[in-house]
């Protein structure tokens, strides 16, 4: 028998959140011991070794990932949010989405200038998330070693953009089409 990939632990919902769209849900990975633990130790081993500061997760499923991981490495989690749920003084970032945009945020002290983080998030889509992420990261100082997946949509651009500012990009998995 042969052993389960990640992808085998995510299952695929027709049609969801709009006609047309499959979604790739991933709880159905987090919900399993082994599937959880072989995706943690996968997104964290090309940068297992390196002195990493902290990582930083994006709302919501990068932060399950990105706590487990920062555990993993023994560094420190940084939450980057949408608008409106950090408490301290904050940086934001507006990014596009399909029909208009949204904003994420992180605090103005989450991290010193010249730390080491890796990003961190369970889908690369179209890259928007992931370049606001990216560039709040940067006004914080920081140096971002790269960036980590559970998956990759490749045909919606996500991996163009990020490869276009020198990222270094790691997916666990690939899945075609929207």
């Amino acid at each position: 028998m042969q052993a389960k990939t990640v992808r085998d632990y995510i299952r695929t919902i027709p049609d969801f959140p709009h006609e047309g769209i499959m979604f790739r849900d991933v709880t159905t990975l987090f919900a399993d011991a082994r599937g959880m633990r072989l995706c943690v130790d996968q997104l964290l081993a090309p940068f297992a070794g390196e002195p990493v500061d902290a990582v930083a997760g994006l709302e919501a499923r990068g932060f399950i990932l990105g706590g487990a991981v920062a555990h993993q490495l023994g560094c420190g989690f940084v939450p980057i949010r949408k608008k409106g749920k950090l408490p301290g003084p904050t940086f934001a970032q507006d990014y596009a989405l399909e029909y208009g945009t949204a904003t994420v945020e992180v605090h103005r002290d989450a991290l010193r200038p010249g730390a080491r983080v890796l990003l961190v998030d369970d889908l690369l889509a179209t890259g928007g998330t992931a370049r606001a992420g990216l560039t709040l990261l940067e006004r914080l100082g920081a140096e971002t070693m790269g960036c980590a997946f559970v998956v990759d949509l490749p045909e919606l651009g996500g991996r163009a953009l990020l490869d276009e500012m020198g990222m270094q990009i790691h997916a666990l998995c690939e899945f075609e089409g929207a």
